[in-house]
């Protein structure tokens, strides 16, 4: 295996008779961090591996799905730290800022105040304020989680670094045109009063009304259907598709528009399908981007019809109106009129919504600030097509290139006051004047700053640089990009991924932000519904961790992550996660109560018994499989891997098995004792990247020695013993075998059982004290009396069961369950032979019937058996 040289305290701990993780953790985790474990030296000669975390929102708290992707950021750097790279795995927070601005207008709002009565400047001040005292509470419940991240270059994404980075690239995008100001559709919230981006629209099913209305007159009428019919007032054209031969006539020509004193055109556009509806469609190319896209291929005027605040600005029955007191307003006046030609109520449909207070997302024409994607994203796509960045898994690449490939230009400003204001200042005579980090912005009178923020996507699109003290060539630059894994959900590889593969490659020139992006599911309830608050279903992973602690939480995320795949969890995994780790720690306790230790060489396998190295042989293997899954990042099978290693084969088995052998003492218990030792010690180095605080505690008390997280990765030694291997395997199946036996007569547990053991010619004979001790079979005795016996492996069990069951009532038992098995198969055998059934049925249905069959002959096997070994009434 591999060699530690830690030092070794002067004594070891003594365990306590249970494991008590809150009495661990808190403490444990900080000496990790006051000895530095995880802080990274940029001056280490050692290769360096690097993961920057997700920046979580300076508002959160940690839910599930963070603790599901800091178990496996942590498992991956834990691993390689213990493999002797420089790891590091850098910490932060992102400045939120419409999350973070609303929280502190809440505020505002108790005291009847508003950000306007404070003003811009101490505003500001105020949310630094409300930072300071509130913000990053997840950060403690990172430490809770055990995150072994390097909390000395913990930074900000509105830090001095990272503000000075963002003013450097918005400069740079600017002076290579790659950023420009327009007049474009945005998703607008009424309530926020600001632009927000896609990922921050929420769309549900919503209750609405679809209403058909009749423009025009006489011969030259349109109908039109919408959801939205107050923004009629602000149509500009009605379209159709040019080919429709009904409305051919039509095209070029002006219809009168209900409701107003104004005339639109009819224009043909192929964005039209003359399929849906009536095959005419309503322009209003302020308040819709598809609408504008044709309001621009026709050179149509854009009418705004609405302030910001959702309220109707125009056409005076309806001006003051909000937008949905004026939708009830228009259909009733033009209903009056006769021209709704359909009503449709309730039209469910997807309406968008501002994720943060649920308003109604409203499409608006608005100058704004845009960055021009198309090179940038087209970099991003050629660095995974050309192999520099890997999507694991493979087929998610698919949906990274469709938006990449698709990808329209970006809207970077919000109408906010908290965030990286856009460094931009108007002059008085038209001026517009971009100013970088270095550069001494514009004074004197009528000179003005732009009044927008940045979008937050925009910082956080530079974390994997800024981070690390770009645009400066520091030392962590050199020694840390680019990094090694982003690992993140899927529903964030449009929003976030991408920004970061074009600001990355355009920054670094050309060097990719990440080698690997490793992409997660997300983590659902136990029967796969999304968790939401509205469900009743959410889960706060502190509460979990005060009942089982972290290592439980962790250790069931981890077993769930199948890469890409979403990730049911439920409170029942980790009380099963909890007892796998008090498993963990009764098996240790045993092996230090029976002398197991880690010193000195490993004994000669010629000195070791056939347990002895078919549980190294098993161990090799099992190391092996571990480090191909973690290259592979299939969490879920590592966990499992772990799980049922240490479970059944070290615990049930190989300890089992060497309790006779303890028990007798000699050399045979001092060289299982040193073996034992061994495979603890490498079972749980493989553990603690995933389970750390149960495995650091065993492991120091195990070995003596300092730390875990400062303790070599095991290495596969090569060693395997197939001949041991296929030896336990004859003792396993004997004793299963038999315990199946024993169950099926009705035979307790611990109930003891005299019997006869023929092991002549079959490598079972060194085996006969410990196949005894796990089957609680007593010596034969005077008197023995062989009533069953069961030839398995080679060898034959003959039991004496007498006095021990109601053989009347076992062997009635047993004929009811033949019956109902020969009856079983009678019915998958017709089946199978009725040639027109087969003819009609799925694959998998006569799948099915053939495994039913299958099982079926098993059961009649195996009870006929039964029977027979029954004595006789």
């Amino acid at each position: 295996m591999t060699e530690n040289t830690q030092q070794q305290p002067a004594s070891v701990p003594e365990l306590p008779t249970q494991y008590a993780p809150a009495e661990v953790e808190g403490k444990l985790y900080e000496r990790w961090v006051e000895r530095g474990y995880f802080t990274a030296d940029a001056k280490s000669e050692k290769p360096p591996y690097t993961i920057v975390i997700p920046p979580p929102n300076v508002t959160g708290s940690l839910h599930l799905g963070h603790a599901f992707q800091h178990t496996l950021m942590d498992a991956l750097t834990r691993r390689k730290r213990m493999q002797g790279y420089e790891a590091l795995w850098l910490p932060g927070m992102d400045h939120a800022g419409i999350a973070t601005q609303n929280k502190v207008e809440q505020q505002l709002a108790e005291e009847g105040k508003s950000r306007h009565d404070l003003g811009r400047e101490e505003f500001v001040e105020r949310v630094w304020q409300w930072k300071e005292e509130y913000g990053g509470k997840i950060l403690g419940q990172m430490r809770r989680l055990g995150d072994g991240v390097d909390w000395s270059r913990e930074r900000f994404t509105m830090d001095e670094g990272l503000s000075k980075a963002v003013q450097t690239i918005f400069k740079r995008l600017y002076d290579d045109e790659l950023i420009y100001r327009a007049e474009r559709i945005i998703n607008w919230c009424p309530r926020c009063l600001t632009a927000i981006s896609d990922i921050e629209v929420e769309y549900q099913e919503d209750d609405g009304e679809l209403v058909s209305i009749r423009y025009g007159e006489g011969d030259e009428t349109l109908v039109v259907a919408t959801t939205r019919a107050e923004t009629m007032l602000g149509d500009t054209a009605v379209a159709v598709h040019p080919d429709d031969e009904r409305y051919r006539h039509l095209v070029g020509k002006r219809i009168k528009l209900p409701l107003t004193d104004r005339t639109i055109p009819v224009v043909a556009d192929t964005h039209v399908d003359p399929e849906f509806g009536t095959g005419a469609v309503k322009v209003t190319p302020a308040h819709d981007p598809n609408d504008f896209a044709i309001g621009q291929r026709h050179g149509l005027e854009s009418m705004t019809i609405m302030d910001e605040r959702g309220v109707i600005t125009v056409h005076g029955p309806f001006q003051g109106l909000d937008r949905f007191e004026a939708r009830s307003a228009v259909v009733g006046a033009l209903r009056s009129q006769g021209r709704i030609v359909a009503e449709k109520r309730p039209y469910v449909h997807s309406v968008g919504h501002c994720s943060r207070c649920k308003t109604t997302i409203e499409p608006r024409l608005s100058m704004q600030w845009w960055v021009k994607v198309g090179p940038l994203a087209q970099a991003a796509g050629d660095a995974v097509r050309d192999g520099r960045v890997k999507i694991h898994p493979e087929d998610m690449s698919k949906r990274y290139f469709d938006w990449v490939d698709n990808m329209h230009d970006w809207c970077i400003s919000r109408q906010l006051w908290w965030g990286h204001r856009i460094p931009v200042w108007y002059g008085p005579d038209g001026e517009v004047v971009c100013v970088g980090p270095d550069d001494e912005a514009p004074t004197g009178e009528g000179w003005t700053q732009d009044t927008d923020v940045l979008d937050t996507w925009f910082s956080s699109g530079l974390w994997p640089f800024s981070t690390l003290g770009w645009p400066e060539r520091t030392p962590d630059l050199e020694k840390f990009y680019s990094t090694d894994v982003l690992l993140t959900g899927h529903d964030i590889i449009f929003f976030w991924v991408a920004r970061m593969m074009m600001f990355g490659l355009y920054a670094m020139d050309g060097e990719v932000p990440f080698k690997t992006i490793a992409l997660t599911g997300l983590v659902r309830d136990e029967r796969g519904k999304k968790m939401s608050k509205s469900f009743g279903n959410v889960v706060d992973p502190l509460d979990w961790m005060d009942a089982y602690g972290s290592d439980a939480v962790r250790f069931t995320l981890a077993r769930g992550a199948n890469p890409g795949t979403d990730v049911p969890i439920g409170e029942d995994w980790v009380q099963a996660s909890r007892n796998f780790a008090n498993k963990i720690w009764n098996a240790t306790r045993f092996a230090l109560m029976n002398g197991a230790t880690v010193d000195g060489p490993l004994p000669e396998p010629s000195r070791m018994s056939a347990t002895d190295r078919w549980i190294l042989s098993r161990l090799n293997a099992t190391v092996a499989e571990v480090d191909a899954f973690y290259e592979d990042f299939q969490f879920a099978k590592l966990s499992d891997a772990l799980y049922h290693f240490a479970w059944d084969e070290v615990f049930d088995w190989y300890v089992e098995l060497s309790k006779t052998t303890f028990f007798g003492g000699g050399e045979p218990a001092e060289v299982s004792a040193r073996v034992l030792g061994e495979v603890l010690d490498v079972t749980l180095r493989l553990l603690h990247p995933v389970v750390p605080f149960v495995t650091e505690t065993l492991w120091t008390s195990l070995t003596g020695k300092e730390s875990l997280v400062i303790a070599d990765w095991p290495a596969d030694s090569g060693f395997r013993d197939e001949a041991a291997e296929r030896e336990i395997e004859l003792v396993q199946r004997v004793v299963t075998e038999v315990r199946r036996f024993r169950s099926d007569q009705g035979l307790q547990p611990g109930q003891k059982v005299p019997a006869r053991l023929d092991l002549t010619g079959t490598a079972l004979a060194p085996h006969e004290a410990a196949i005894r001790q796990l089957l609680r079979l007593q010596p034969e005795g005077e008197g023995f009396h062989a009533t069953a016996s069961l030839p398995v492996a080679g060898a034959t069990v003959a039991l004496d069961l007498s006095g021990t069951i109601d053989v009347a009532a076992e062997r009635k038992r047993l004929t009811k369950d033949l019956a109902a098995a020969e009856k079983e198969k009678a019915q998958a055998t017709a089946k199978l032979g009725n040639e027109a059934f087969l003819a009609k049925a799925p694959d998998n249905v006569v799948e099915k019937i053939r495994t039913r069959l299958a099982k079926a002959d098993e059961d009649i096997a195996r009870i006929e058996n039964q029977l027979a070994s029954l004595p006789e009434a």
